[in-house]
Formats: C-alpha cells, structure tokens, sequence
C-alpha cells in the first residue's frame, strides 16, 4: 500500500486536548503514523479514503481481557462469581492445552478488530506451560492487532491450588520473543495481587517483573475477598508504582485509591462483568474523581459480549445510576449528568492507552501519534441523521457499523471485512476446541444450565 493514507471529508473526534472535540475534515497517514488533522488540500502519492457520512476516531483499547476463554463464549452468562471461579477456573481451565490457548486467543483478537478494538491487554492466566505461553503469544502476533501480553500464572496458581511464585519463564518470553518495547505485541506480567496470594509472593512477582522492566497488571477489590486492605499491604512493602494497572477496584476503600492515585498507578474497570458477577458497587467515577487513568474492558466473553461499544453504554448507565440513586437519596434531583459521552469514549479510548502504558504511540488521531483508526459508517439506520458524533458512537453504535479499521496505518479490516485473516477457520478451530474442553471436563453446553432443556431436564446445575 502507499506509504500515504488519506481519509477525507469526515467526522473526525481526535480524543486530544489541543484539538477541538469535533472536527469536520482529513485525516493524513504516512509511514503508519498520523501527521496531519484538519481541512486541507489533495495530497501528492497518497491513497484516498472518502469518509463522507462516516465518523473517524481513534481505535478503541480494551485493558483487560481473559481472551483464552473466547472458545468458551457465553458458557457463563447466568454463573455467580462463585460458579466462574468453581467452573471455569478450575474444571475447565485445568484442561487448556497450548492449542486451546491459541485457539481462543486468535478467535477472540479476529473479534475485537472487526468491531474497532485495536489494542487489547491479554490477560493470559492460564499459563501451564511454556508452549501455553507461546501459544498465546504467537496468537496475538498472527491477529495483526496491536497487544499487550500480559503472562500470568497457571490455572492452578490462579485458582489458589499452587502457591508457588510466578514461572521464570516469562523471562525467557522476554528474551526470545518480547525484547522490543515498541513492537506492535508487547510484554506485561499478569500478577497475583494480596486477595489471592501473600504479601510474600507479591514482593517476588513485582520484583521479577521489575527486573525484566514490563509493567504488571493486577485484580484488586473484586467481591468482598477483596475489601480486606490489600492496597495498604501492597504500600507497606513499598510496591505501589506508575507500572501498575490495578483491575476492577470495587470494594477497595477510598483511602486505597488515594494510594493508587498517590503513586501513579492506573486502572481498568469492566462494569458489565463487575455488576453481573457481583464485583461490588462500580469504582469508575471514584476512581476517575482521583485523575487515575481509567479503561475500560470486555474482561471474559464467557459471561458478556466481547465489544467495546456496549461496554462504554453500560459503563455510562452503571455510573449515572449509582449517582442519580444517591442524589434522590438525599431528596435532590440532579442538575446535570455525573458522566458525559465523551467521557465514556475517552475512557474507551485516550484513558484506555494511559490505563495499558501506552498512550505515547495511540489513544488520539492526534499528529506524531500511531495511525490506530477506526471508520464508523454512519449512514446506517442506527446511527443516521449524525447530529452530535461522540454520541452517536457511543449510544448508538456496534460492531457491525465499523467499516474501515487500521493498526499503525496498516488496514486489518477493509470495506466490512478483515484483510489477511480467515474468520471461517478461527471459528472452526474454536469449535473444535470447546469441544474437546467440554469433553475433558465431562460436560456438555446443555448440562450447565440451571433450566430444563427438553429431555435433559434438571433442577440444578452440576458442578
């Protein structure tokens, strides 16, 4: 392709302070990064883009998502988070193999491309050996997404069966695989945090990943196991930092997060998993209210979907509702909204890239900035007549709306359809893959259903 891309003539939202919100104009691309914003001329040896009737903004982040589990999509949908742990982090997870690892991984980055997810943080905590490791990485590298390896632990270790410390191997991933920090797949370490190990074990993990100088991500405050003080463990030892993505948050104390924003620390908060699991009350507009940099994410497509534009929608409802509850509580009546659209989109996108480590190269349409862009056609029924765009986007929009999507410049979905990729057999591959982990765990889809199903009715759910 040209090493100049030109997108012309459309809604564009640059997500950047020195830029207006809305700006009706062109986009100019060259070397996979973005030099220019505005309304302006032809450009000599460029390919042109016509976005008329088409919203332009920058592509979306997800900063957190278990995306080994995508095979398994749904399984989940009506488990408490009792079940999830029980079920799909223990009878199931015990029997990924590397290619049930690649099998998911791959499936479920094809997904977040095709509905605008240009960078996702993988999650990966269900490493039970160095291949599963590999697996899932080369899964990232064959999806052309932009990603973050976040190498966590074995399904044992997560589910607290194993106490031992993290693998070393995550330093040989690093070595042979993860020594550049600006490639378009990067390396974090998925860490235990006080809530499922010892204050012991998170001294060691953080100081490996500290030593292999990647930055960690960490659940903290997800149901009650987690309003116990972690965060005043982690401080007592001295390992609170900037290189830390604390998860979820929703039972942490208001004191906690005065440390979190204390040391420079960012988050990532899933509110559709977080409200049907029963995760605790959202953190989001506390977390916010401190300047922490908070992202949003898909968390597990066993029990939600897997975009990116229903979790800015419940993102928003969950939060106005928390705040509009607590003003009629007071016999007030709100005078204004608590969160705005454009504060949903931010999250999904500029504060997506703070909350991973990585709003330097992506986060805003911005100049010097890596050209991650997705193109909404905004002429389809949902979305059509555009009268503010940032709504539009984030009220109205979902994944089949996304046209045109690029990853540094590079095209990874064109005209609807993903360049390079064969969705027909990442699927078949999936299915193949569930099949034999439902075999192994010796169940089937129908059996964990709470409700009758036809002849194979039942009145509770196996475990």
């Amino acid at each position: 392709m040209p090493s100049r891309l030109l997108l012309t003539d459309g809604w564009l939202l640059p997500m950047a302070p020195d830029l207006p919100t809305v700006i009706r104009g062109d986009l100019l691309v060259e070397d996979g990064r973005i030099v220019r914003v505005g309304r302006f001329g032809p450009v000599a040896d460029a390919e042109v883009l016509s976005c008329t009737g088409r919203i332009v903004l920058p592509g979306l982040v997800d900063t957190h998502r278990h995306t080994w589990q995508t095979s398994l999509r749904a399984i989940a949908a009506d488990w408490t988070l009792g079940q999830y742990f029980e079920r799909m982090r223990g009878r199931l997870g015990d029997g990924f193999e590397p290619e049930d690892i690649y099998a998911g991984t791959h499936l479920g980055l094809l997904e977040a491309l095709a509905g605008g997810i240009t960078t996702l943080v993988d999650w990966s905590h269900n490493i039970n050996s160095p291949a599963h490791a590999d697996a899932g990485w080369q899964a990232l590298v064959d999806s052309g997404a932009r990603a973050v390896f976040a190498y966590g632990v074995s399904n044992r270790q997560a589910t607290g069966r194993d106490r031992s410390l993290h693998t070393r191997d995550v330093a040989r991933l690093r070595t042979e695989l993860a020594a550049s920090d600006a490639a378009l797949v990067t390396l974090a370490m998925a860490v235990r945090g006080p809530e499922t190990s010892t204050v012991q074990t998170c001294a060691a993990d953080w100081a490996m990943a500290r030593e292999l100088a990647v930055p960690m991500t960490v659940h903290v405050g997800g149901g009650l196991r987690g309003a116990g003080g972690g965060i005043w463990a982690l401080a007592e030892h001295d390992l609170l930092g900037p290189d830390i993505t604390y998860v979820h948050c929703n039972m942490l104390g208001d004191d906690e997060l005065d440390l979190i924003a204390g040391s420079g620390g960012r988050a990532s908060v899933a509110p559709e998993v977080e409200a049907n699991m029963g995760h605790g009350p959202a953190a989001t507009g506390r977390l916010r209210a401190r300047g922490i940099p908070t992202g949003l994410s898909v968390d597990v497509c066993t029990n939600v979907g897997g975009d990116l534009f229903a979790a800015m929608r419940t993102a928003l409802a969950v939060h106005r509702g928390q705040a509009n509850a607590e003003a009629l509580a007071r016999g007030e009546t709100p005078a204004s909204v608590s969160m705005t659209a454009l504060d949903a989109l931010r999250m999904a996108t500029v504060e997506g890239a703070k909350a991973c480590g990585l709003d330097d190269r992506i986060g805003s349409p911005a100049p010097g900035k890596q050209a991650d862009v997705l193109v909404l056609r905004a002429t389809d029924l949902n979305l059509a007549p555009v009268n503010d765009p940032v709504s539009a986007a984030v009220l109205a929009a979902h994944p089949g709306n996304v046209e045109h999507v690029f990853v540094a410049g590079r095209a990874v979905k064109r005209d609807g359809a993903l360049v390079g990729q064969d969705p027909a057999a990442a699927v078949a591959r999936a299915e193949e893959s569930r099949d034999r982990l439902l075999r192994r765990a010796g169940v089937d889809a129908v059996s964990w259903y709470p409700v009758a199903v036809g002849p194979r009715s039942t009145s509770s759910v196996p475990t």
